[in-house]
């Protein structure tokens, strides 16, 4: 299948390999070209731009932010090739009708809803398919995949999500449906953050080791993945290399907020999650491991 992919960060580098792997024809983008030229190896063509990358059955963007995907799919910005050419701007404009394009990025409810509309206008299938899983989940082809929009769209991506993930959840025709349980999880994933850190620094300044704690409560209540592996970052003070940025799970829980707000749904415990990532984001923490919340609580009591 011809693939176009954009975006290879921390996440997309190893499920743009993975692709490759499971024997697709890859044409790859990133705004740092290095990246997309590590792959050329495994047998990936570089795009000089995201357009470049739109000639292709599925696309698919794996990018930071809404500003990101907004600038990739429109292209605001650009500048023309030469003066009065009518090349394609931005990826919407090149892809072709009836081509799928697979938003895997952790994007805003409203956007999503913006490029469903934009997509349909053009004669082309969107669907949302967020993913849950660190750098090394990806890589591995590990991922847990949440998707939802165009059902065709869906069954045509269905060898490239099988391809990169372990299993993939389908909720339904609304493709921001998925956007929603993405951020909706990212938003428990932080709840968890704040809790162990809060917790730790409870035992901490009662001479009880962090590690045995820690141990004790995953071996007993809490066995699950997400209280071990952070739980570990958090007692080990291992916030680099950042395996999910802070500055991006603060622009997650605003995300999560935006749209509790637009559905008149309180989110206190939301609130406080933003104020504490934003805490560390301004003590110079934005580019560590979201799980430096755990310092940031820390430090609060005054270890």
């Amino acid at each position: 299948m011809r693939i176009g992919f954009i975006g290879l960060g921390a996440m997309g580098k190893g499920m743009a390999g993975n692709l490759l792997h499971a024997g697709h024809e890859v044409t790859v983008f990133n705004r740092t070209r290095s990246r997309s030229e590590e792959l050329v190896a495994e047998g990936a063509r570089i795009a000089d731009r995201p357009a470049d990358a739109g000639n292709a059955e599925i696309v698919i963007t794996m990018l930071a932010d809404d500003a990101a995907v907004e600038q990739v799919l429109f292209g605001e910005g650009e500048t023309p090739r030469s003066a009065g050419a009518s090349e394609p701007r931005g990826l919407i404009d090149s892809l072709p009708r009836g081509a799928v394009h697979l938003s895997m990025s952790t994007i805003g409810v409203a956007l999503s809803e913006r490029l469903a509309v934009a997509h349909r206008d053009r004669g082309q299938l969107y669907a949302a398919a967020p993913v849950f899983g660190r750098p090394e989940a990806a890589a591995a082809a590990k991922l847990f995949i949440v998707a939802a929009g165009d059902a065709a769209a869906l069954e045509r991506a269905q060898p490239v999500l099988a391809a990169l993930g372990q299993r993939t959840f389908r909720i339904g025709d609304r493709a921001s449906a998925a956007n929603v349980v993405k951020l909706s999880g990212n938003f428990l994933i932080a709840s968890v953050l704040e809790s162990l850190g809060e917790a730790l620094a409870l035992v901490r300044k009662n001479g009880v080791d962090p590690a045995q704690y820690l141990d004790i409560v995953t071996g007993t209540l809490f066995d699950v993945p997400v209280y071990r592996s952070y739980g570990r970052l958090i007692v080990e003070g291992k916030h680099e290399p950042a395996g999910f940025k802070a500055r991006l799970g603060l622009k997650d829980v605003r995300l999560a907020l935006e749209a509790a707000d637009a559905a008149s749904v309180p989110m206190p415990i939301a609130s406080l999650l933003h104020d504490q990532l934003l805490s560390a984001v301004a003590r110079g923490h934005g580019d560590r491991d979201w799980s430096v919340v755990g310092r940031v609580v820390a430090e609060n009591a005054g270890l």
